[in-house]
């Protein structure tokens, strides 16, 4: 068996074992469970605040002590071993705990499968830039393909949606510990300090305005980021509550219609090179900003039959919404950053956005939609998506005011040498 086809089995696995519940977990929550927007949104908060701490302190581990083979099937065996426990809880306040102590060991696994790969194919002489994106994308096929077996097989409301997760995670975390050894690299001094194994010093560049402007609406745009994973799925759920729409496609199907999200970014991110030479780091941000605001105003005015093109079509602007800042976002913090502290500042990135910008958003969404858009217990998905696109679209201007950078091609061309 090829190294590359074994990598691509990891990449396939890795986010198969998170796509099985992470788009229907709020169906189960909401209609299963019966439980409220800011119960929900606290226990989908777990990914954020387990991205904030988790990553830095799992990544020391692998730069010091132990091999990151061994490390990553270590944590997926207790992803999976605490997902086993997911069917047996019956209040929200207990599925927090679980989900975050899940969360706890999945998340960090997601940068450290990157590191494997990296490491793995260095080490047998592959072009890294050529070989990696085609394993990643298996990735989101992965994702794609445990969303639409959660979907078929009736789990999308149910527990067996975490069963589904949990078989296959310790599965992976087995087949890890097959790979080459990717041993420590004691890439960290022994006399760093805390600050900087935590890679923290990339705080200073707050310092710096643009810099600060760019993570402040990193962090604002998280919170907008996993709204969709949230209550994508519930939305489209909940159109059984409409007699005419009870026994469509599209409440039958409805992870599998969330899927052509997933399909959408394996094609956007192809575009992405040809849209930042035309137009520069700062437009293809707005661009996404502004595919934010579509993504949510289709899902306002769609409905399963003369509405359907418009649910589809926000399926579709979602793969530009979530890949152009994702990416573009990353570049613009790899070209504007000095080298001694450029992966910290990447790091940064994610933690604004994925972190404290998704704990944000996952926290105050809930508690909103309980609040100002549910009465006897049904939500008001047309008002809900409407306020989360005005909230896109004054992140838009304000970012289009306050964002000062041009467009230099040469930046982005030193990227690739």
């Amino acid at each position: 068996m090829g190294l590359k086809f074994r990598l691509t089995i990891m990449s396939f696995l890795q986010f198969f074992v998170w796509g099985a519940w992470l788009i229907t977990i709020g169906t189960y929550c909401f209609h299963a469970k019966g439980w409220s927007g800011a119960q929900f949104g606290a226990i989908f908060s777990t990914l954020a605040i387990s991205s904030i701490f988790m990553p830095p302190l799992v990544g020391i581990i692998a730069d010091k002590w132990l091999n990151a083979e061994k490390l990553y099937g270590i944590l997926h065996i207790l992803y999976g071993l605490v997902l086993l426990y997911v069917p047996y809880v019956n209040d929200p306040n207990t599925l927090y705990y679980v989900i975050l102590s899940a969360m706890i060991f999945y998340m960090p696994t997601i940068s450290l499968s990157n590191s494997i790969a990296y490491t793995i194919l260095k080490n047998n002489s592959f072009d890294v830039v050529k070989s990696f994106p085609p394993i990643r994308v298996w990735g989101t096929i992965g994702f794609i393909v445990a969303m639409w077996i959660t979907n078929l097989t009736g789990s999308k409301a149910n527990s067996n949606q975490f069963l589904i997760a949990s078989v296959m995670a310790i599965a992976l975390g087995i087949y890890s510990f097959t790979l080459p050894k990717c041993p420590p690299q004691k890439s960290i001094s022994k006399d760093a300090s805390i600050i900087e194994m935590l890679g923290l010093k990339a705080f200073k560049l707050f310092g710096n305005y643009k810099m600060a402007v760019f993570f402040i609406f990193a962090m604002f745009l998280g919170g907008a980021l996993q709204l969709t994973n949230m209550y994508g799925d519930s939305f489209l759920d909940d159109f059984r509550n409409v007699p005419q729409y009870a026994d469509s496609f599209v409440v039958k199907y409805s992870t599998i219609i969330m899927s052509i999200s997933q399909i959408s970014e394996t094609v956007f991110i192809l575009a992405i090179p040809f849209f930042l030479k035309r137009f520069g780091i700062k437009k293809v941000m707005l661009i996404s900003m502004i595919a934010w605001v579509l993504r949510f105003g289709l899902f306002a005015y769609g409905n399963p039959s003369d509405g359907l093109w418009m649910i589809i079509l926000s399926c579709i602007v979602y793969g530009m919404a979530f890949d152009f800042f994702n990416i573009s976002g990353s570049l613009f913090v790899e070209t504007t950053t000095d080298s001694g502290i450029r992966s910290s500042a990447q790091g940064m990135f994610m933690m604004m956005t994925n972190g404290v910008g998704a704990y944000l958003g996952s926290k105050i969404s809930g508690i909103v939609i309980d609040n100002y858009f549910t009465t006897n217990g049904l939500k008001d998905w047309h008002s809900i998506w409407l306020s989360f696109s005005a909230y896109a679209l004054i992140i838009a201007i304000l970012f289009a005011i306050f964002f000062k950078h041009k467009h230099d091609p040469s930046k982005l061309a030193t990227i690739n040498h």
